[in-house]
């Protein structure tokens, strides 16, 4: 594992936090999770500008030169052919509940080596199960964040991996779909892509923005609209998207075998046609 703070290359051991961090006192950060091919940063600046927003909505120190330039250090050392990155940022110590002053803040970027689908081999099929918990926002007066507060989709997850399951599907009190615990959700219906519209309890992933712009290419609509548990189970096929996976078509959910088609494939390699080169 790769280990930079702010900018300067740690070993594990000196990997430390302080127990007055906001991090560890309330889960007081803003991440994302990007996927490198060799040296080369997917989505880079999509995902840098949605931290970015996200950290002016709260008032978060986020110093985005210094960001990119330790991902740029951190691309120099990797050696595998992918990569998980996380970038985590922090206000740092808290003393009571005042916002700790800005130079308080901090930064972290881990690379470790993710394992993908060999070449010339679709992803498999994900099963999927209902996640047992309701997704909630703690500041449900703004859209939904990448926060380190985690835990309802912690809690999702893990039931899912009890349960046998690859991902868990939130659904709201009005049996509205919304996202999985770690992605977003697209359904189709005869020439119609639809996924719930982004709120205070659905992110616009950075892989869903990007299949908005390209679900046009394939001459079918895309809608963001309310998808109710009858309608997912109806669907002429469903899958699942996030930066690390990209498209992953869903095979069942609570057991329920759900139709499969090929429109899945189809956006996975527009998408991928869309990303950068890899030398």
């Amino acid at each position: 594992m790769l280990i930079n703070i702010n900018g300067h290359f740690v070993a594990d051991h000196e990997a430390n936090v302080s127990i007055s961090d906001g991090s560890v006192l309330f889960g007081e950060t803003l991440f994302e999770t990007m996927k490198a091919y060799g040296t080369t940063i997917m989505l880079q600046k999509e995902h840098l500008d949605r931290l970015e927003q996200s950290a002016k909505a709260l008032n978060f120190p986020c110093n985005r030169a210094a960001i990119e330039t330790a991902l740029q250090q951190v691309c120099t050392k990797i050696t595998c052919p992918c990569s998980r990155l996380r970038l985590t940022i922090s206000r740092g110590e808290f003393h009571g509940l005042e916002y700790p002053d800005d130079k308080e803040a901090w930064f972290c970027i881990t690379a470790t080596p993710y394992q993908e689908t060999k070449d010339g081999r679709w992803p498999t099929p994900v099963t999927c199960v209902t996640a047992p918990n309701h997704r909630v926002n703690p500041t449900s007066h703004l859209p939904q964040m990448k926060r380190g507060n985690y835990a309802d989709c912690l809690y999702a997850r893990h039931y899912a991996s009890e349960n046998k399951a690859d991902e868990a599907i939130f659904v709201d009190h009005n049996g509205h779909v919304l996202e999985g615990a770690t992605t977003n959700l697209f359904i189709r219906k005869n020439r119609t892509l639809l996924t719930p519209p982004c709120g205070n309890l659905v992110l616009n992933g950075i892989v869903r923005q990007k299949l908005l712009q390209l679900i046009p290419l394939l001459d079918m609509q895309v809608v963001e609209q309310d998808i109710t548990l009858q309608e997912l189970l109806d669907a002429d096929e469903a899958f699942i998207t996030n930066s690390l996976i990209g498209v992953r078509p869903i095979a069942s959910l609570d057991g329920t075998l759900l139709a499969g088609a090929e429109t899945w494939q189809m956006l996975l390699i527009l998408l991928k046609q869309s990303l950068p080169k890899v030398d």
